[in-house]
């Protein structure tokens, strides 16, 4: 292996958090050109800066409810955020920054200066509640957040103490408004103003960590997954080139939060690496993003099947969206039916594409013309995908296996060695994912090979859905899985034995729905409650959540 650059963090909290060197996937930059970055690299000046210089200033890179922010907005208020964290704030190189808010141009400012000051980004999903937070300060062992106004409550909560009930020290949490409020005493953009509009970003290495991104795992405990600033360029010179093909003149739009790496790439990435705009709305469901792709003419959607789904019998309404021309799905499978049924009603084949945090974005995909409905694609040009037994041999044509990938991006887990050994074998990253190659070499998905559960785009750890249930006084045990669900993908279906004494019925179903939607992101809760007697158990008493989901089929 290559020797590392010297990096430019003064706090070597992450280089020392990485996993051993050994245990990373092999990274591969030869499979295309123009993956050859330097040693020394910053992401925010590559996307920002360099768009500026290049005569794209005055160019829309946002476009929102209310107004627009041109690509010399976003650097001079970058900028004035970067001098903030530096000289109000202390931020030394290679401290991580959390980052709370809806999607608006005040969010990204944030992001690009806390690259650009050198910090590390670590943005939160808006829907995460205070023991959420906290377990991602723990983790990332933060101490500085950002937090939009409207979301600031949760935040502190989550930031004023550790896990263990302990008092969080050194802790700044700094609130910002809304785009167009006006300014608090106190707040980010108070301390903004006099700052100069210009910043002399910190010289970092190529894979000096930029962002440490969340992920719910099986077992209930958030991964963090950590991504170099070569990571990010990446991800926007493989799939967007190549499968999406999109320009200068697109417009952007979708639903994803900017905290899911999915709507980081397709809503700021993506976008920004061609000079193009996106549309930023603080509200995206199906409705909400159909009439903001019609106020704001975008050529471009990311977002879930769900969505589409969703937005079906809604677009006669308005007559359609005459300026979207590509679609975009990740986060869970594309049913055929959804994917034959959008092309009906809009003439646009969805490209499919799977991702996943680790990976950063999109690695297996293809294009409109080469989709194929029921299939996810082949490898995205710089990746390379094989299907493997449990030995980690490739398989033939047709038979189920679990999925490897690598290419230039890759697995890294922070402090978390065992995780990586499961997910890292022999060079290759193994997602979790079942799938089998057919005969024109087109990868199909089957199921996961975890106890994740896949829910209208979002991942949702059936341990940790368990967890919050048997905090409630009349829960004695309870069994969590994912079934099957004709618009959602998958509903959190939640299997409840109750304590003596407790009665069942629909008033104590919605009583425990409402106890998980207080204590943690709302779209975990379990949609079915089914109360039984037992659940199944091997003979050292663990549950065996697959005979749960054999009972729904």
């Amino acid at each position: 292996m290559t020797a590392r650059a010297p990096s430019a963090h003064r706090d070597t909290f992450c280089r020392e958090m990485l996993p051993p060197r050994a245990l990373w996937p092999e990274m591969r930059y030869d499979r295309i050109p123009g993956l050859a970055y330097p040693p020394r690299l910053n992401c925010a000046t590559e996307l920002l800066d360099r768009m500026v210089e290049r005569g794209s200033g005055d160019e829309p890179v946002f476009r929102f409810p209310g107004g627009v922010w041109t690509y010399r907005q976003l650097l001079e208020t970058s900028n004035r955020i970067a001098n903030v964290l530096v000289s109000d704030l202390g931020l030394v190189p290679g401290n991580r920054v959390l980052l709370r808010g809806p999607n608006n141009p005040m969010l990204v400012a944030c992001w690009f200066a806390v690259l650009k000051a050198g910090g590390v980004v670590v943005c939160t999903m808006p829907l995460l509640r205070p023991r959420e937070i906290c377990y991602t300060a723990d983790r990332a062992r933060i101490t500085l957040a950002l937090t939009d106004a409207r979301l600031a409550a949760d935040c502190e909560e989550g930031m004023r103490r550790t896990g263990a009930g302990e008092p969080r020290a050194g802790v700044r949490l700094v609130r910002f408004g809304a785009p167009g409020a006006e300014p608090e005493p106190g707040s980010l953009e108070s301390m903004m103003a006099g700052k100069a509009a210009a910043f002399r970003n910190v010289d970092t290495a190529a894979d000096d960590v930029a962002l440490i991104a969340f992920t719910s795992g099986t077992t209930g405990r958030g991964k963090g997954t950590m991504h170099f600033h070569r990571d990010v360029l990446a991800i926007c010179d493989c799939f967007p080139p190549h499968i999406l093909r999109a320009g200068p003149d697109d417009i952007f739009a979708g639903s994803p939060p900017l905290a899911f790496t999915f709507g980081l790439g397709g809503l700021v990435l993506f976008p920004m690496r061609i000079g193009a705009s996106a549309i930023l709305l603080e509200q995206a469901a199906p409705a909400l993003l159909l009439a903001g792709m019609r106020e704001f003419g975008a050529t471009v959607c990311f977002t879930a099947p769900t969505a589409y789904r969703a937005m079906l019998p809604l677009l006669g309404d308005g007559g359609g969206i005459p300026s979207l021309r590509t679609c975009v799905s990740a986060g869970e499978t594309l049913p055929a039916p959804t994917f034959e049924a959008w092309e009906r009603a809009t003439g646009i084949r969805i490209i499919d594409g799977i991702g996943a945090t680790e990976m950063l974005h999109i690695f297996i995909s293809a294009t409109p013309e080469e989709m194929r409905a029921g299939a996810t694609g082949r490898p995205v040009p710089g990746y390379e995908a094989r299907v493997v037994d449990e030995d980690g041999e490739q398989v033939s044509s047709g038979v189920i296996g679990r999925l490897a990938v690598r290419g230039p991006t890759g697995c890294r887990y922070l402090d978390d060695e065992e995780r990586q050994r499961a997910y890292v074998q022999n060079g290759w990253n193994l997602t979790g994912d079942s799938y089998l190659v057919d005969d024109d070499g087109y990868f199909r998905y089957q199921a996961r090979t975890d106890d994740m559960i896949i829910s209208a785009g979002h991942n949702i750890a059936g341990p940790e859905v368990e967890t919050v249930l048997l905090e409630h006084a009349a829960v004695q045990e309870c069994g969590v899985v994912g079934v099957p669900d004709e618009e959602r993908g998958q509903i959190v279906k939640a299997f409840v034995v109750l304590r003596p004494g407790s009665t069942p019925g629909p008033e104590l179903v919605r009583e425990l729905q409402d106890h998980v939607k207080r204590e943690i992101a709302p779209h975990k809760y379990p949609r079915q409650i089914e109360f039984v007697d037992a659940l199944p158990r091997t003979a050292t008493g663990k549950l065996q959540r697959f005979r749960l989901r054999e009972e729904q089929r």
